[in-house]
C-alpha cells in the first residue's frame, strides 16, 4: 500500500499542469479587440497552463463593459492603456499596469496627396477616430506646435467618429488627413493610403520614450496579491505568445480568422504593424512615463488624467 502511495503521488507530480489544479485568471475583453490574436495564441498552444494558470476569457461588446466587470469582480484582468489605469489609481482604485504592446498611431494621407509634413494640411479637414482627448491626436497637436510653429486645431477642420467610420469615409477621401487606431490604419496603408508622420515619430521629437508601452493588462492589485506572481506569469505568457507569431507562419493562419482581413496585402500589414508595438523585455521605466503623463495632463487636462499629476506608486507590475 506504501508503495502505491509513493507511486501515485509521483505520477501526480509527472502530471501536465493542465492535469493539476491551477488558479483561473478571468478576463474581460472586447469582442473586437486586437488583443484577442494573442489571447487566442495563449491559449491554444497551452501558453497559459505552461506559466501556471488558466486562462479564462469572456468577450464583451465595448470597453465600459470590461470595466464594469473588472471592477465588479467578474472578471480579474481587462486591457486598457496605461494613462486611463494611472487615472483610476490617482482615483483610488487599486490597478495595477501589465504591459502589452506599444503600438500607436499615425496620421495617413490619401496616396495621391502632395502634404509633405503637419504643416500642409492648413485649412484641410482631418478625421479623427474618437474624440479631441485623443491621445495620439494630442502628441501629433504637440508636434505641430513644436516643429511648425502652428496649432493644429485650430488652423484644421476636425471630424470626431466612431474608428470604422472614419475608416470607410477616409478610404472615401473625404479628409486630408486620417487619424485613427493601429489595426485601421494598416488597413488604410494596404490599401494605399501613405503615412505622413507616426505617432513614434512625433513622440521622439518631443522627448518622450517610445518604448514605453501604452497598452497593457491591469488587474486589481488585491487579487494580485491573493495570487503571487500571477502578474509575472500573464506577462510570460503573453511574451510566449509574442514570440511564436514572430517566428511562425502558422501561428497566423491559424488566427488569421479573426483578423477581419479582407485579402492578402491587408493581412501582411497588419502583421507587420502588431510585431512592430512588441515592446521591448523589462520593467516600464518610470521617469520615461511621468514624462509622458505630464505632457497627457499639459494638453488633455483633468479631463484626461484626473488627479494623476504624476505616475502613482504602485501603478506598473515589477514583471520582467
Amino acid at each position: 500500500m506504501k508503495l502505491l502511495a509513493l507511486a501515485s503521488a509521483l505520477l501526480a507530480l509527472a502530471l501536465p499542469a493542465s492535469a493539476q489544479d491551477l488558479p483561473t485568471v478571468r478576463l474581460a475583453t472586447l469582442e473586437i479587440g486586437t488583443v484577442n490574436w494573442e489571447l487566442a495564441t495563449i491559449t491554444e498552444n497551452g501558453f497559459d497552463e505552461a506559466n501556471g494558470f488558466n486562462l479564462d476569457i469572456t468577450s464583451y461588446a465595448d470597453n465600459d463593459a470590461t470595466r464594469i466587470a473588472v471592477e465588479g469582480g467578474e472578471a480579474d484582468v481587462a486591457v486598457a492603456d496605461w494613462i486611463w489605469v494611472a487615472r483610476q489609481r490617482a482615483a483610488g482604485k487599486d490597478y495595477v499596469f501589465v504591459p502589452y504592446s506599444t503600438a500607436v498611431g499615425s496620421l495617413l494621407v490619401p496616396g495621391d496627396s502632395t502634404a509633405e509634413s503637419l504643416a500642409d494640411l492648413r485649412g484641410g479637414k482631418i478625421g479623427i477616430a474618437g474624440g479631441p482627448l485623443d491621445k495620439s491626436w494630442l502628441i501629433l497637436r504637440a508636434y505641430a506646435q513644436k516643429e511648425y510653429g502652428f496649432d493644429l486645431a485650430a488652423e484644421t477642420e476636425q471630424v470626431y467618429g466612431a474608428p470604422p467610420l472614419i475608416f470607410k469615409s477616409g478610404l472615401g477621401g473625404d479628409y486630408e488627413g486620417v487619424v485613427n487606431f493601429w489595426h485601421f490604419l494598416a488597413k488604410m496603408k494596404a490599401a494605399g493610403m501613405k503615412e505622413l508622420v507616426s505617432v513614434e515619430t512625433a513622440g521622439e521629437a518631443l522627448g518622450l520614450n517610445t518604448d514605453t508601452p501604452l497598452l497593457g493588462y491591469y488587474f486589481k492589485e488585491s487579487f494580485l496579491e491573493e495570487n503571487p506572481g500571477i502578474a509575472q506569469a500573464l506577462f510570460d505568457a503573453s511574451r510566449d505568445a509574442k514570440e511564436l507569431l514572430a517566428s511562425s507562419d502558422e501561428a497566423w493562419e491559424a488566427i488569421r480568422p479573426q483578423m477581419n482581413a479582407n485579402d492578402d496585402a491587408q493581412f501582411q500589414q497588419l502583421k507587420t504593424d502588431f510585431l512592430s508595438g512588441v515592446p521591448e523585455r523589462g520593467p516600464v521605466d518610470i521617469e520615461a512615463a511621468g514624462k509622458m503623463l505630464s505632457l497627457m495632463a499639459e494638453l488633455g487636462g483633468e479631463e484626461l488624467v484626473g488627479e494623476a499629476s504624476s505616475v502613482p506608486d504602485g501603478l506598473f507590475a515589477d514583471v520582467k
